[in-house]
Protein backbone atom coordinates (compact mmCIF):
# COMPACT_ATOMS: atom_id res chain seq x y z
CA UNK A 1 0.00 0.00 0.00
CA UNK A 2 1.03 3.64 -0.34
CA UNK A 3 3.13 4.36 2.75
CA UNK A 4 2.34 8.08 2.47
CA UNK A 5 -1.43 7.59 2.46
CA UNK A 6 -3.33 8.96 5.43
CA UNK A 7 -4.96 6.03 7.12
CA UNK A 8 -7.35 5.76 10.01
CA UNK A 9 -5.90 4.92 13.44
CA UNK A 10 -5.17 1.20 13.66
CA UNK A 11 -7.76 0.73 16.43
CA UNK A 12 -10.53 2.88 15.02
CA UNK A 13 -14.20 1.84 14.88
CA UNK A 14 -17.13 3.22 12.89
CA UNK A 15 -19.71 3.67 15.64
CA UNK A 16 -23.47 4.34 15.56
CA UNK A 17 -24.59 5.99 18.83
CA UNK A 18 -28.33 6.23 19.53
CA UNK A 19 -29.80 7.85 22.66
CA UNK A 20 -32.53 10.42 23.25
CA UNK A 21 -30.59 12.37 25.90
CA UNK A 22 -29.15 15.50 24.24
CA UNK A 23 -26.26 16.03 26.72
CA UNK A 24 -25.15 12.42 26.16
CA UNK A 25 -25.36 12.89 22.41
CA UNK A 26 -23.10 15.95 22.57
CA UNK A 27 -20.68 14.14 24.87
CA UNK A 28 -20.29 11.25 22.44
CA UNK A 29 -19.90 13.57 19.45
CA UNK A 30 -16.87 15.02 21.21
CA UNK A 31 -15.35 12.11 23.15
CA UNK A 32 -15.60 9.21 20.73
CA UNK A 33 -13.53 11.00 18.04
CA UNK A 34 -11.01 11.88 20.78
CA UNK A 35 -10.68 8.14 21.44
CA UNK A 36 -9.86 7.69 17.74
CA UNK A 37 -13.27 6.50 16.54
CA UNK A 38 -15.73 7.77 13.92
CA UNK A 39 -19.29 8.32 15.14
CA UNK A 40 -22.78 9.00 13.80
CA UNK A 41 -25.20 10.20 16.52
CA UNK A 42 -28.95 9.52 16.35
CA UNK A 43 -31.69 10.84 18.65
CA UNK A 44 -33.96 7.78 18.51
CA UNK A 45 -34.29 4.24 17.25
CA UNK A 46 -35.96 5.14 13.97
CA UNK A 47 -33.08 7.45 13.01
CA UNK A 48 -30.64 4.69 13.95
CA UNK A 49 -32.30 2.13 11.69
CA UNK A 50 -32.34 4.66 8.85
CA UNK A 51 -28.59 5.29 9.36
CA UNK A 52 -27.94 1.54 9.19
CA UNK A 53 -29.40 1.52 5.70
CA UNK A 54 -27.12 4.33 4.53
CA UNK A 55 -23.69 3.21 5.69
CA UNK A 56 -21.79 0.42 7.41
CA UNK A 57 -20.82 0.40 11.10
CA UNK A 58 -18.45 -1.75 13.16
CA UNK A 59 -20.17 -1.12 16.48
CA UNK A 60 -23.49 0.15 17.88
CA UNK A 61 -23.96 1.90 21.21
CA UNK A 62 -27.72 2.12 21.73
CA UNK A 63 -30.03 3.10 24.57
CA UNK A 64 -32.35 0.28 25.59
CA UNK A 65 -35.31 2.63 26.13
CA UNK A 66 -35.73 5.47 23.61
CA UNK A 67 -38.43 6.87 21.29
CA UNK A 68 -39.28 4.91 18.17
CA UNK A 69 -37.59 1.54 17.98
CA UNK A 70 -35.88 0.47 21.19
CA UNK A 71 -32.28 -0.68 21.47
CA UNK A 72 -33.09 -4.36 21.04
CA UNK A 73 -34.97 -3.66 17.78
CA UNK A 74 -32.08 -1.56 16.47
CA UNK A 75 -29.66 -4.40 17.22
CA UNK A 76 -31.91 -6.90 15.44
CA UNK A 77 -32.06 -4.65 12.36
CA UNK A 78 -28.26 -4.22 12.39
CA UNK A 79 -27.61 -7.96 12.72
CA UNK A 80 -29.85 -8.68 9.73
CA UNK A 81 -27.68 -6.37 7.62
CA UNK A 82 -24.31 -7.43 9.06
CA UNK A 83 -24.04 -10.40 11.45
CA UNK A 84 -20.52 -9.30 12.42
CA UNK A 85 -21.53 -5.92 13.83
CA UNK A 86 -20.90 -5.53 17.56
CA UNK A 87 -23.50 -3.96 19.86
CA UNK A 88 -23.32 -2.31 23.29
CA UNK A 89 -26.50 -1.50 25.23
CA UNK A 90 -26.92 1.57 27.44
CA UNK A 91 -29.51 1.30 30.18
CA UNK A 92 -30.48 3.22 33.24
CA UNK A 93 -31.74 0.07 34.90
CA UNK A 94 -28.89 -1.68 36.65
CA UNK A 95 -30.36 -5.16 36.66
CA UNK A 96 -29.12 -8.58 35.68
CA UNK A 97 -32.34 -9.30 33.81
CA UNK A 98 -31.82 -6.30 31.52
CA UNK A 99 -28.23 -7.26 30.76
CA UNK A 100 -29.17 -10.87 30.00
CA UNK A 101 -31.98 -9.80 27.67
CA UNK A 102 -29.62 -7.53 25.76
CA UNK A 103 -26.94 -10.22 25.45
CA UNK A 104 -29.48 -12.75 24.19
CA UNK A 105 -30.46 -10.36 21.42
CA UNK A 106 -26.88 -10.13 20.15
CA UNK A 107 -25.25 -7.43 22.29
CA UNK A 108 -21.64 -8.11 23.22
CA UNK A 109 -21.79 -6.03 26.44
CA UNK A 110 -23.77 -3.39 28.29
CA UNK A 111 -23.17 -0.18 30.26
CA UNK A 112 -25.36 1.34 32.93
CA UNK A 113 -26.05 5.07 33.05
CA UNK A 114 -24.34 7.23 33.96
CA UNK A 115 -21.43 5.51 32.25
CA UNK A 116 -17.84 6.54 32.85
CA UNK A 117 -15.73 7.41 29.81
CA UNK A 118 -12.88 5.22 31.03
CA UNK A 119 -15.25 2.23 31.12
CA UNK A 120 -16.51 3.03 27.63
CA UNK A 121 -12.95 3.35 26.32
CA UNK A 122 -12.00 -0.03 27.77
CA UNK A 123 -15.10 -1.68 26.37
CA UNK A 124 -14.47 -0.30 22.89
CA UNK A 125 -10.89 -1.54 23.05
CA UNK A 126 -12.23 -5.03 23.72
CA UNK A 127 -14.54 -4.67 20.72
CA UNK A 128 -11.53 -3.73 18.55
CA UNK A 129 -9.58 -6.76 19.76
CA UNK A 130 -12.55 -9.07 19.20
CA UNK A 131 -13.02 -7.85 15.62
CA UNK A 132 -9.31 -8.24 14.88
CA UNK A 133 -9.44 -11.80 16.22
CA UNK A 134 -12.54 -12.54 14.14
CA UNK A 135 -10.76 -11.38 10.98
CA UNK A 136 -7.70 -13.47 11.83
CA UNK A 137 -9.84 -16.56 12.41
CA UNK A 138 -11.68 -15.97 9.14
CA UNK A 139 -8.38 -15.58 7.32
CA UNK A 140 -6.99 -18.72 8.97
CA UNK A 141 -10.07 -20.69 7.96
CA UNK A 142 -9.68 -19.49 4.39
CA UNK A 143 -6.03 -20.54 4.41
CA UNK A 144 -6.96 -24.01 5.60
CA UNK A 145 -9.60 -24.33 2.90
CA UNK A 146 -7.05 -23.33 0.28
CA UNK A 147 -4.10 -25.19 1.77
CA UNK A 148 -2.30 -27.38 -0.74
CA UNK A 149 1.32 -28.47 -1.00
CA UNK A 150 4.12 -27.91 1.43
CA UNK A 151 4.45 -24.89 3.72
CA UNK A 152 8.12 -24.15 3.13
CA UNK A 153 10.59 -23.62 0.33
CA UNK A 154 12.48 -26.90 -0.02
CA UNK A 155 15.79 -27.18 -1.87
CA UNK A 156 19.45 -26.25 -1.85
CA UNK A 157 20.01 -25.21 -5.47
CA UNK A 158 21.42 -21.79 -6.22
CA UNK A 159 18.11 -20.77 -7.80
CA UNK A 160 16.08 -21.45 -4.65
CA UNK A 161 18.77 -19.94 -2.40
CA UNK A 162 18.56 -16.76 -4.46
CA UNK A 163 14.80 -16.69 -3.88
CA UNK A 164 15.36 -17.07 -0.13
CA UNK A 165 17.85 -14.17 -0.13
CA UNK A 166 15.38 -11.91 -1.93
CA UNK A 167 12.60 -12.84 0.51
CA UNK A 168 14.82 -11.98 3.49
CA UNK A 169 15.59 -8.57 1.97
CA UNK A 170 12.05 -7.52 1.04
CA UNK A 171 10.01 -9.11 3.85
CA UNK A 172 10.77 -6.47 6.55
CA UNK A 173 9.74 -3.63 4.19
CA UNK A 174 6.20 -2.49 3.26
CA UNK A 175 6.95 -2.79 -0.47
CA UNK A 176 4.60 -4.43 -2.94
CA UNK A 177 6.10 -7.66 -4.32
CA UNK A 178 5.57 -9.30 -7.71
CA UNK A 179 6.30 -13.04 -7.84
CA UNK A 180 6.95 -14.45 -11.30
CA UNK A 181 7.15 -18.07 -12.33
CA UNK A 182 5.51 -20.80 -14.32
CA UNK A 183 2.36 -22.49 -13.06
CA UNK A 184 3.09 -24.88 -10.19
CA UNK A 185 6.45 -23.44 -9.14
CA UNK A 186 5.22 -22.40 -5.68
CA UNK A 187 4.44 -18.69 -5.97
CA UNK A 188 2.02 -18.78 -3.04
CA UNK A 189 4.76 -20.28 -0.86
CA UNK A 190 6.94 -17.26 -1.65
CA UNK A 191 4.08 -14.91 -0.75
CA UNK A 192 3.55 -16.75 2.56
CA UNK A 193 7.28 -16.59 3.30
CA UNK A 194 7.28 -12.83 2.67
CA UNK A 195 4.37 -12.49 5.09
CA UNK A 196 5.81 -14.83 7.74
CA UNK A 197 9.15 -12.97 7.80
CA UNK A 198 7.51 -9.53 7.94
CA UNK A 199 6.34 -7.44 10.92
CA UNK A 200 2.79 -8.46 9.88
CA UNK A 201 3.38 -12.16 10.58
CA UNK A 202 0.80 -12.26 13.41
CA UNK A 203 -1.85 -10.63 11.20
CA UNK A 204 -4.02 -12.26 8.50
CA UNK A 205 -2.63 -13.70 5.28
CA UNK A 206 -5.35 -13.89 2.63
CA UNK A 207 -4.72 -15.65 -0.71
CA UNK A 208 -6.94 -14.88 -3.71
CA UNK A 209 -6.81 -16.59 -7.10
CA UNK A 210 -7.90 -13.78 -9.42
CA UNK A 211 -8.30 -16.19 -12.31
CA UNK A 212 -10.82 -18.30 -10.38
CA UNK A 213 -13.20 -15.44 -9.51
CA UNK A 214 -16.20 -14.83 -11.80
CA UNK A 215 -15.82 -11.44 -13.47
CA UNK A 216 -19.19 -10.28 -12.12
CA UNK A 217 -18.18 -11.00 -8.51
CA UNK A 218 -14.52 -9.94 -8.39
CA UNK A 219 -15.21 -6.46 -7.00
CA UNK A 220 -17.56 -7.82 -4.34
CA UNK A 221 -15.06 -10.53 -3.31
CA UNK A 222 -12.18 -8.10 -3.00
CA UNK A 223 -13.93 -5.06 -1.54
CA UNK A 224 -17.22 -6.38 -0.11
CA UNK A 225 -20.77 -5.19 -0.74
CA UNK A 226 -23.80 -3.77 1.01
CA UNK A 227 -27.10 -5.57 1.28
CA UNK A 228 -29.17 -4.89 -1.82
CA UNK A 229 -26.23 -3.63 -3.89
CA UNK A 230 -27.11 -6.15 -6.60
CA UNK A 231 -29.36 -9.16 -7.15
CA UNK A 232 -28.44 -11.84 -4.64
CA UNK A 233 -26.77 -9.46 -2.16
CA UNK A 234 -28.98 -10.48 0.75
CA UNK A 235 -26.66 -9.19 3.48
CA UNK A 236 -23.59 -7.06 3.93
CA UNK A 237 -20.37 -8.84 2.97
CA UNK A 238 -16.86 -8.15 4.20
CA UNK A 239 -14.35 -8.02 1.33
CA UNK A 240 -11.02 -9.83 1.36
CA UNK A 241 -9.03 -6.58 1.54
CA UNK A 242 -10.85 -5.77 4.77
CA UNK A 243 -10.31 -9.30 6.10
CA UNK A 244 -6.58 -8.83 5.44
CA UNK A 245 -6.47 -5.43 7.20
CA UNK A 246 -3.16 -5.18 9.06
CA UNK A 247 -1.76 -8.19 7.21
CA UNK A 248 -1.01 -9.35 3.67
CA UNK A 249 -3.20 -10.09 0.66
CA UNK A 250 -1.81 -12.35 -2.07
CA UNK A 251 -3.31 -11.70 -5.51
CA UNK A 252 -2.41 -14.80 -7.50
CA UNK A 253 -2.73 -14.75 -11.31
CA UNK A 254 -3.15 -10.98 -11.33
CA UNK A 255 -2.73 -11.05 -15.11
CA UNK A 256 -6.25 -12.50 -15.32
CA UNK A 257 -7.92 -9.40 -13.82
CA UNK A 258 -10.28 -7.62 -16.26
CA UNK A 259 -9.22 -4.11 -17.30
CA UNK A 260 -12.04 -2.46 -15.30
CA UNK A 261 -10.87 -4.17 -12.10
CA UNK A 262 -7.26 -3.28 -12.84
CA UNK A 263 -8.22 0.41 -12.63
CA UNK A 264 -10.02 -0.09 -9.31
CA UNK A 265 -7.13 -2.08 -7.87
CA UNK A 266 -4.71 0.67 -8.89
CA UNK A 267 -6.80 3.24 -7.00
CA UNK A 268 -6.73 1.04 -3.88
CA UNK A 269 -2.96 0.57 -4.10
CA UNK A 270 -2.38 4.30 -4.46
CA UNK A 271 -4.84 5.57 -1.85
CA UNK A 272 -5.19 2.71 0.64
CA UNK A 273 -8.96 3.21 0.46
CA UNK A 274 -11.61 0.64 -0.40
CA UNK A 275 -15.29 1.13 -1.05
CA UNK A 276 -17.83 -1.64 -0.73
CA UNK A 277 -20.10 -2.18 -3.72
CA UNK A 278 -23.19 -0.10 -2.99
CA UNK A 279 -21.46 2.10 -0.40
CA UNK A 280 -21.05 5.85 -0.83
CA UNK A 281 -18.13 6.23 1.56
CA UNK A 282 -14.64 4.74 1.32
CA UNK A 283 -12.56 3.70 4.31
CA UNK A 284 -8.87 3.01 4.89
CA UNK A 285 -7.21 -0.37 5.13
CA UNK A 286 -3.58 -1.20 5.86
CA UNK A 287 -2.70 -4.16 3.64
CA UNK A 288 0.61 -5.35 2.21
CA UNK A 289 0.06 -6.59 -1.34
CA UNK A 290 1.94 -9.48 -2.97
CA UNK A 291 1.01 -10.32 -6.57
CA UNK A 292 1.92 -13.25 -8.78
CA UNK A 293 1.52 -14.33 -12.38
CA UNK A 294 2.85 -16.87 -14.85
CA UNK A 295 2.12 -14.52 -17.74
CA UNK A 296 4.41 -12.01 -19.46
CA UNK A 297 3.02 -8.72 -18.13
CA UNK A 298 5.32 -6.63 -20.34
CA UNK A 299 3.86 -8.31 -23.41
CA UNK A 300 0.34 -7.88 -22.01
CA UNK A 301 1.00 -4.15 -21.58
CA UNK A 302 2.14 -3.90 -25.22
CA UNK A 303 -0.94 -5.82 -26.33
CA UNK A 304 -3.22 -3.50 -24.35
CA UNK A 305 -4.35 -6.28 -22.01
CA UNK A 306 -2.75 -4.92 -18.82
CA UNK A 307 -2.48 -1.37 -17.53
CA UNK A 308 1.06 -0.02 -17.64
CA UNK A 309 0.54 2.15 -14.55
CA UNK A 310 -0.66 -0.88 -12.57
CA UNK A 311 2.35 -2.85 -13.81
CA UNK A 312 4.69 -0.18 -12.46
CA UNK A 313 2.77 -0.07 -9.15
CA UNK A 314 2.90 -3.81 -8.41
CA UNK A 315 6.43 -4.36 -9.68
CA UNK A 316 8.21 -2.51 -6.87
CA UNK A 317 10.22 -5.63 -6.03
CA UNK A 318 10.37 -8.72 -8.22
CA UNK A 319 11.05 -12.33 -7.23
CA UNK A 320 11.31 -14.92 -9.99
CA UNK A 321 10.91 -18.60 -9.16
CA UNK A 322 12.93 -21.02 -11.28
CA UNK A 323 11.03 -23.92 -12.88
CA UNK A 324 11.69 -27.38 -11.51
CA UNK A 325 13.50 -28.52 -14.67
CA UNK A 326 16.39 -26.18 -13.80
CA UNK A 327 16.38 -27.29 -10.15
CA UNK A 328 17.21 -30.93 -10.87
CA UNK A 329 19.42 -31.21 -7.78
CA UNK A 330 16.41 -30.30 -5.58
CA UNK A 331 14.19 -33.11 -6.89
CA UNK A 332 15.36 -35.81 -4.41
CA UNK A 333 14.84 -33.42 -1.47
CA UNK A 334 11.41 -32.36 -2.70
CA UNK A 335 10.32 -35.92 -3.44
CA UNK A 336 11.26 -37.09 0.06
CA UNK A 337 9.58 -34.03 1.59
CA UNK A 338 6.30 -34.79 -0.19
CA UNK A 339 6.48 -38.50 0.64
CA UNK A 340 6.92 -37.80 4.36
CA UNK A 341 3.98 -35.46 4.22
CA UNK A 342 1.79 -38.25 2.86
CA UNK A 343 3.34 -40.87 5.18
CA UNK A 344 4.34 -38.85 8.27
CA UNK A 345 5.28 -41.95 10.29
CA UNK A 346 8.11 -43.00 7.97
CA UNK A 347 11.26 -43.54 10.11
CA UNK A 348 14.34 -41.39 9.52
CA UNK A 349 17.19 -43.07 7.69
CA UNK A 350 14.93 -45.23 5.53
CA UNK A 351 15.68 -45.23 1.80
CA UNK A 352 12.48 -43.92 0.24
CA UNK A 353 13.32 -43.86 -3.48
CA UNK A 354 15.31 -46.45 -5.38
CA UNK A 355 17.96 -45.24 -7.82
CA UNK A 356 15.84 -46.02 -10.89
CA UNK A 357 12.94 -43.93 -9.51
CA UNK A 358 15.21 -40.98 -8.72
CA UNK A 359 16.77 -41.21 -12.17
CA UNK A 360 13.32 -41.11 -13.80
CA UNK A 361 12.28 -38.17 -11.64
CA UNK A 362 15.41 -36.20 -12.51
CA UNK A 363 15.12 -36.87 -16.26
CA UNK A 364 11.51 -35.75 -16.47
CA UNK A 365 10.79 -32.30 -17.97
CA UNK A 366 8.17 -31.33 -15.30
CA UNK A 367 5.81 -29.08 -17.28
CA UNK A 368 3.65 -28.86 -14.13
CA UNK A 369 6.67 -28.07 -11.93
CA UNK A 370 6.65 -28.70 -8.16
CA UNK A 371 2.88 -29.15 -8.07
CA UNK A 372 3.15 -32.01 -10.58
CA UNK A 373 5.98 -33.59 -8.58
CA UNK A 374 3.79 -33.53 -5.47
CA UNK A 375 1.04 -35.36 -7.37
CA UNK A 376 3.47 -37.94 -8.75
CA UNK A 377 4.88 -38.66 -5.28
CA UNK A 378 1.38 -38.92 -3.81
CA UNK A 379 0.51 -41.49 -6.49
CA UNK A 380 3.66 -43.47 -5.68
CA UNK A 381 3.02 -43.26 -1.93
CA UNK A 382 -0.44 -44.78 -2.44
CA UNK A 383 0.68 -47.46 -4.90
CA UNK A 384 3.92 -48.67 -3.31
CA UNK A 385 3.46 -51.53 -0.87
CA UNK A 386 7.07 -51.47 0.29
CA UNK A 387 10.02 -49.10 0.34
CA UNK A 388 12.02 -48.06 -1.51
CA UNK A 389 9.74 -46.74 -4.27
CA UNK A 390 10.83 -48.00 -7.67
CA UNK A 391 10.29 -46.81 -11.22
CA UNK A 392 7.33 -49.19 -11.47
CA UNK A 393 5.51 -47.30 -8.69
CA UNK A 394 5.49 -44.06 -10.68
CA UNK A 395 2.40 -43.14 -12.77
CA UNK A 396 1.94 -44.79 -16.18
CA UNK A 397 2.03 -41.50 -18.06
CA UNK A 398 5.45 -40.91 -16.54
CA UNK A 399 7.49 -41.98 -19.57
CA UNK A 400 10.10 -40.75 -22.02
CA UNK A 401 7.60 -38.55 -23.87
CA UNK A 402 8.36 -35.76 -21.42
CA UNK A 403 11.87 -36.75 -20.38
CA UNK A 404 14.83 -34.61 -21.20
CA UNK A 405 16.00 -36.62 -24.24
CA UNK A 406 19.64 -36.89 -25.12
CA UNK A 407 19.83 -37.93 -28.76
CA UNK A 408 17.09 -40.57 -28.44
CA UNK A 409 15.92 -40.75 -32.06
CA UNK A 410 14.16 -38.20 -34.32
CA UNK A 411 12.63 -35.13 -32.74
CA UNK A 412 10.48 -32.27 -33.98
CA UNK A 413 11.81 -28.74 -34.30
CA UNK A 414 9.75 -27.69 -31.28
CA UNK A 415 11.23 -30.51 -29.19
CA UNK A 416 14.76 -29.49 -30.19
CA UNK A 417 13.93 -25.88 -29.35
CA UNK A 418 12.62 -26.91 -25.92
CA UNK A 419 15.76 -28.92 -25.20
CA UNK A 420 17.99 -25.98 -26.18
CA UNK A 421 16.05 -23.64 -23.91
CA UNK A 422 16.12 -26.05 -20.96
CA UNK A 423 19.84 -26.69 -21.28
CA UNK A 424 20.60 -22.97 -21.56
CA UNK A 425 18.54 -22.31 -18.42
CA UNK A 426 20.37 -25.08 -16.59
CA UNK A 427 23.76 -23.68 -17.57
CA UNK A 428 22.77 -20.26 -16.26
CA UNK A 429 21.03 -21.57 -13.10
CA UNK A 430 17.60 -20.42 -14.21
CA UNK A 431 18.55 -16.90 -15.33
CA UNK A 432 16.25 -16.18 -18.26
CA UNK A 433 18.15 -13.02 -19.25
CA UNK A 434 21.45 -14.93 -19.62
CA UNK A 435 19.76 -17.85 -21.37
CA UNK A 436 18.06 -15.51 -23.86
CA UNK A 437 21.38 -13.78 -24.59
CA UNK A 438 23.10 -17.12 -25.23
CA UNK A 439 20.27 -18.31 -27.50
CA UNK A 440 20.25 -15.03 -29.42
CA UNK A 441 16.60 -14.18 -28.74
CA UNK A 442 14.89 -11.42 -26.76
CA UNK A 443 13.79 -12.03 -23.19
CA UNK A 444 10.19 -11.53 -24.31
CA UNK A 445 10.57 -14.24 -26.97
CA UNK A 446 12.03 -16.63 -24.42
CA UNK A 447 9.07 -16.07 -22.07
CA UNK A 448 6.65 -16.74 -24.94
CA UNK A 449 8.48 -19.97 -25.84
CA UNK A 450 8.39 -21.16 -22.23
CA UNK A 451 4.67 -20.43 -21.92
CA UNK A 452 3.97 -22.24 -25.20
CA UNK A 453 5.98 -25.27 -24.11
CA UNK A 454 4.26 -25.36 -20.72
CA UNK A 455 0.84 -25.25 -22.40
CA UNK A 456 1.82 -28.06 -24.78
CA UNK A 457 3.15 -30.10 -21.87
CA UNK A 458 -0.20 -29.86 -20.07
CA UNK A 459 -2.15 -30.93 -23.12
CA UNK A 460 0.14 -33.86 -23.93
Amino acid sequence: MNAKATRKPPKSLRILFADDEVPLQELMRTELPRMGHQVVVCADGDQAVAALGEQRFDCLIVDLDMPGKNGIEVIEAAKQLDPDVEAVVLTGKSSLETAIAALRQGACDYLTKPCRLVELKGLLQRVVEKRELTNQVRAARRQLERAVGNSELVGQSEGIERVRRLIRKVAPTPSTVLVLGETGTGKELVARAVHDQSPRADKPFVAVNCGALPETLIESELFGHRKGAFTGANENRTGLFEVADGGTIFLDEIGELPKAMQAKLLRVLESGEIRRVGDNEAFQVDVRVVCATHRDLDQMVQDGEFREDLMFRINTFEIELPPLRVRVSDIPLLAEHFFRRYRPGTPDGVTIFADDALEALQKYAWPGNVRELANVVEHAAILAENLPITREDLPRHFDSRRSRPKGLGPMTLRELEQIAIQEALERHEGSKAKAAAELGVSLKTLYNKLNQNAALGKSA
